[in-house]
């Protein structure tokens, strides 16, 4: 922050969460300046959904915008509540991401709070205090909701004093982080496209090596299998089911509660990590009379058969210890003599693998992929001695691609905290920009 200004004078104010401000700014009482609006909503009102992302957008327009489904509202308008542009509401979610500011008019849950502003008061000033890194901790004080699981109310709203300023200078502070946001956030979303071409081109050369292998003047010949294409003509083109060494097998269906490292570690697909680790922070155990039938042994490759993670895969080595598997997912033992787990493993990291899946869900009309459907799954074989060369090669790659990939995920890490530093600084008075104007 070294290159901003600084005010001159403070003073304290008697509160926590912000226990110093400039000394002509002021904490005062949060229902001086915003109401709970409490109107009920009018035929009219379009349903409106509140995201940390986007603020309070039109339902319709979320899910078009996040390519995903929300829970459409079909009840009365008379239980819903009406709210304004330039309302904010307070989510259910408001205890982790703040309080959303209200782009249109329209209806909202009456699980949610809609404050409405009193008086001329800067909402482009309030649209970063109320997402504010020091704002949310102030009001997850209010509340012991992370552990008895309430949600935040207008009593915890109101319990948290809030800045008043002159209007004028809180407008140079919304200005002010709408331009260096945006100037951030283009900078994150080319760290984002880069991550995305270095994803694509990974995937590429897994998908290349696996079903054309190494030698480009090799004889090639049709797999017979549309979306596989041609593989060479000295390899074998094998279902599943021909691969394995026993029947495929579903997971326990125990709930995940205990902590216990001294037990088997009880793996669910949203454990594994984009480069195929096992997440340090969402441990959990079974007892090994209930674990036993579903252990794992080194090279068990498991496949996600439903959800949003369906068609998701993970092979398991023996370096995480012990280790059993959930429900949801349905564990394959390849039979090495044939091929190397690992061959089969990263067939499920290609393209025409997800274009597999996704024809499969298409058919079912459901997010699902049975057992059965698994074992129809084609792969194309290779000698061992040369599946072992090929699997070498894509490793070499994949560590080039997986090293560029988590410098531009650490940059954009960097940038994200920069950001959230920067709005905190300016709605709480550590920087002032009252003569800060954009660049030409």
């Amino acid at each position: 922050m070294a290159k901003y200004q600084y005010y001159t004078e403070h003073k304290e104010t008697g509160f926590e969460w912000l226990k110093t401000i400039p000394e002509h700014w002021k904490l005062t009482y949060s229902k001086w300046l915003f109401k709970d609006r409490n109107e009920k909503a009018i035929p009219s009102d379009e349903m409106l959904t509140a995201s940390q992302k986007y603020g309070v957008i039109p339902q319709k327009l979320f899910m078009e915008m996040e390519q995903q489904k929300v829970v459409l509202v079909f009840k009365g308008h008379d239980i819903l509540k009406h709210v304004e542009k330039n309302d904010f509401v307070i989510s259910m979610r408001s205890f982790q991401g703040g309080i959303e500011y209200c782009n249109y008019v329209g209806a909202v849950s009456s699980a949610y709070v809609p404050l409405e502003p009193q008086g001329r008061i800067s909402t482009r000033y309030f649209k970063y205090l109320f997402k504010s890194r020091p704002y949310i901790q102030a009001l997850q004080a209010t509340t012991n909701l992370v552990r008895d699981g309430q949600a935040l109310r207008y009593s915890n709203f109101l319990q948290v004093h809030i800045p008043v300023l002159p209007f004028e200078e809180a407008e140079s502070i919304g200005l002010f982080l709408d331009f260096e946001t945006a100037q951030i956030d283009i900078l994150i979303e080319k760290q984002q496209t880069l991550i995305k071409l270095l994803k694509e081109k990974r995937q590429a050369v897994i998908s290349h090596a696996v079903t054309k292998g190494l030698n480009p003047d090799a004889p090639m010949k049709d797999s017979g299998v549309e979306w596989l294409g041609e593989v060479p003509e000295h390899w074998e083109v094998k279902k599943l089911k021909y691969l394995i060494i026993e029947p495929l097998q579903y997971g326990a269906n125990e709930a995940a509660e205990e902590i216990d490292p001294t037990q088997p570690r009880f793996v669910r697909i949203t454990d594994v990590l984009p480069n195929g680790d096992l997440k340090d922070d969402t441990f959990r155990s079974l007892p090994e009379e209930i674990a036993e039938p579903y252990m794992l042994t080194d090279g068990d490759v498991l496949l996600a058969r439903s959800g949003g993670t369906v068609g998701k895969s993970f092979i398991y080595r023996d370096s995480w210890g012990k280790c059993c598997f959930a429900g949801y997912l349905i564990k394959a033992r390849i039979d090495e003599s044939i091929v190397p787990a690992q061959w089969f493993y990263l067939n499920t990291l290609t393209d025409f693998y997800w274009k597999w899946i996704e024809s499969i869900q298409i058919q079912a009309t459901i997010q699902n992929v049975s057992a059965d459907k698994y074992n129809s799954f084609v792969v194309a074989i290779p000698p061992l001695e040369e599946s072992h060369k090929v699997i070498l090669y894509i490793k070499s790659n994949l560590e080039t691609f997986d090293d560029l990939i988590n410098k531009a995920e650490q940059a954009i890490q960097l940038m994200q905290e920069r950001r959230t530093a920067l709005i905190s600084a300016a709605v709480t008075g550590k920087i002032d920009v009252r003569g800060w104007q954009a660049p030409e």
